[in-house]
């Protein structure tokens, strides 16, 4: 009865000591998603104005007002894409994108703890 207490007891330490490190883990991995899916949005980016010609992409980009509408315009050129950009992106990850796409500025992306230099 002893040697199952102790048993018992060691496992519960153990699962003690690991179950923070897991979370942290799953943290850390949906924060690198989401840094790997903003540059693969800023790679579309770039992508979308050598197929359009930047004056088209830029018409294009202007017209489309919303997130949704630009990633729309974005999807194409993604290698996997989502139907929706809140799909794309793990929960409690956003992504804002310039207002210029000849710019060539980065897409600004916004986690749980603030923005995310990329």
């Amino acid at each position: 009865m002893v040697e199952m207490i102790a048993c018992v007891s060691i496992i519960g330490i153990i699962s003690f000591l690991a179950i923070p490190s897991i979370t942290r883990m799953r943290g850390d991995s949906e924060r690198n998603l989401a840094i790997a899916r903003a540059e693969a949005l800023n790679l579309s980016m770039s992508t979308y104005i050598q197929v359009l010609g930047r004056t088209q992409a830029s018409v294009n980009w202007t017209s489309a007002t919303t997130t949704t509408a630009k990633y729309d315009l974005l999807r194409p050129y993604l290698a996997y894409s989502e139907t929706t950009i809140t799909a794309f992106l793990p929960t409690d990850y956003s992504i804002v994108f310039p207002d210029s796409i000849v710019s060539m500025t980065k897409a600004r992306l916004t986690g749980p703890s603030g923005v995310i230099a990329y």
